[in-house]
């Protein structure tokens, strides 16, 4: 009965081209937020929105958008051309994500709406020549509409009829407080806005008050992150930091965790010194580098997306930490300041089939898990979470889980034990591979990353064929070392597996690679993670491991 009462697409009175792009994402019906705001915005009224990540909030925003410049266009007296839409976005990486959604939904109308991403790769000339002919949609980060505005090459005090600002939370706590101030005073006084945000907190509070009117605040009772039964969140209490790296290193070599993994950690040299050590037992992971230009990371999240790397090691410090509020953008903690501004991973950003996400270090804020979490279990499949934690860690532990648990104030993260003993052998292996990995090893692995960033770089090609000694220098430059690999190190001996794991792991052949039919298939990936994690809680009386995740009580 409550399937009847769902108001469906073909219900908003959408153009006929928008509704067949619907369908060819195959989208059935709207979700949540799309059934909320969608109605809404048709009738012109602000909004202020707020929905778990991955709710379909792009699509929530971009169908009332096309629809009203769709409905100026095609009735009424013909208007003259000019930039009625702007998306407002955080970083480059969701900038590039919401202009490829629209531009998905305008499938069928490209003729008549044009979008533009001023927050690209491109240089300032070229975006100035997709200015000039005045795309309907303009999508990009507030530092680079603000600059665009103030040369000239991009004016709304005029034409501007639609506001979006997507993961609006992010905009003041990421440093974009004084750019959103200015762009402000270039708008006109009346125009329709969204804000959309998977959190109300004070920055929302603020940007509410600067550019909504009397807006219709959506709060959709709903949990910020999908039930028990799609996402599976478990604690894993650590006595010593040595122990982190000794439990991740028994959960990917002994292929305990299957699929696609993302691994965050809360500093840019703590991401190098995760990769390079996991490099000693030849456990293949790429950085998501914010020093490195935004094609090159594109290109990483793309190889992920196609398999060729189980996992992704990445940093949302510098997006969602308290440290970046208040401080000038691009001015980051020590090992972290030279990384891009506007390179943000935690939230948004469109990783394919992550069957788990690893909190190797506690996130910075309640705010901060929400949208890591958000990374697994997207479109109904299902998802892991595990979050390290040291002891020293756990009273900030109990603040996430207050905002998780809500009224009931049921424990969200359950306790996953580890009884260290079955894996205390891998011990000296693991401090090995610790102290192999040093901060000059560090250093020049990131070194290495720009060097070759640099020798491929299209945008330097020209410049070493007018300067062939440079690109001979950088060739020729002294080679660089991160971290010495030993061999023997990517082999497990079969008696160091535990045996209660004996014949059920093969840690020294490679792991098989999910495809994408079967990464998809919640079936299929429900009992790939949940048979695969072994090393889990077993009671005093079971003398082999209970596989059943939570600690019993």
């Amino acid at each position: 009965m409550a399937d009847m009462e769902v108001l469906g697409f073909e219900h908003m009175g959408l153009d006929p081209r928008l509704l067949q792009a619907v369908t060819d994402l195959g989208w059935s019906r709207p979700t949540l937020i799309q059934e909320k705001a969608i109605p809404l915005a048709l009738e012109g009224k602000d909004l202020l929105a707020r929905a778990r990540t991955g709710s379909g909030k792009t699509a929530a925003y971009a169908i009332p958008m096309l629809q009203l410049l769709l409905h100026k266009k095609t009735t009424g007296p013909a208007v003259e051309q000019a930039v009625r839409g702007v998306v407002l976005v955080p970083t480059k990486e969701l900038a590039r994500q919401a202009q490829s959604m629209i531009q998905q939904l305008a499938a069928y109308c490209a003729r008549d709406i044009r979008v533009a991403n001023v927050s690209a790769a491109e240089d300032s000339a070229s975006q100035r020549a997709v200015l000039t002919e005045k795309p309907d949609i303009v999508v990009g980060t507030p530092s680079r509409i603000l600059n665009h505005l103030q040369q000239d090459s991009l004016r709304l005090r005029d034409s501007l009829e639609l506001l979006v600002m997507d993961e609006a939370d992010l905009l003041f706590s990421f440093g974009f407080e004084e750019e959103l101030k200015s762009l402000l005073c270039h708008l006109p006084r009346i125009y329709q806005a969204f804000l959309m945000s998977a959190t109300f907190n004070e920055d929302v509070q603020a940007l509410k008050e600067l550019v909504l009117h009397n807006p219709v605040t959506l709060k959709l009772q709903e949990s910020q992150l999908p039930g028990p039964e799609q996402l599976q969140q478990f604690q894993v209490v650590c006595a010593a930091e040595e122990d982190k790296f000794l439990v991740l290193y028994a959960l990917l070599k002994l292929a305990l965790i299957r699929g696609k993994a993302l691994l965050f950690v809360n500093t840019l040299e703590r991401s190098y010194r995760l990769r390079l050590f996991l490099e000693q037992f030849s456990i293949p992971a790429c950085v998501l580098n914010g020093e490195l230009p935004l094609r090159s990371r594109c290109h990483i999240i793309s190889q992920f997306n196609q398999g060729l790397y189980d996992c992704v090691i990445a940093t949302d410090a510098e997006v969602l930490g308290a440290s970046v509020k208040g401080k000038r953008r691009g001015k980051g903690s020590k090992g972290d300041r030279a990384s891009d501004p506007e390179a943000g991973v935690a939230r948004g950003i469109d990783f394919h089939h992550v069957c788990a996400v690893l909190n190797f270090d506690l996130p910075p804020s309640p705010e901060a898990y929400i949208h890591r979490a958000g990374r697994t279990a997207r479109a109904n499949n299902p998802g892991i979470v595990l979050t390290f934690v040291l002891p020293t860690e756990l009273p900030h532990l109990g603040k996430i889980e207050e905002l998780l648990g809500g009224d009931s104030g049921a424990p969200t993260l359950l306790p996953y034990q580890f009884h260290m003993e079955e894996i205390e052998g891998f011990r000296y292996r693991c401090r090995d591979a610790m102290r192999s990995v040093t901060k000059q090893g560090i250093r020049e692995a990131r070194l290495k990353e720009i060097k070759e960033e640099l020798l491929h770089s299209e945008r330097l090609k020209t410049y070493f064929e007018d300067n062939p000694r440079d690109l001979q220098l950088l060739r020729h430059d002294l080679p660089l070392h991160p971290a010495v690999v030993k061999p023997h190190l990517g082999h497990v001996p079969d008696y160091l597996v535990p045996p209660a794991l004996r014949g059920l792991v093969s840690p020294h052949k490679k792991r098989k690679k999910l495809s994408f039919k079967k990464a998809a298939d919640p079936d299929i990936k429900n009992q790939d993670i949940q048979k695969q994690l072994h090393i889990q809680g077993k009671s005093e009386s079971d003398s082999t491991y209970s596989g059943n995740g939570p600690e019993k009580t």
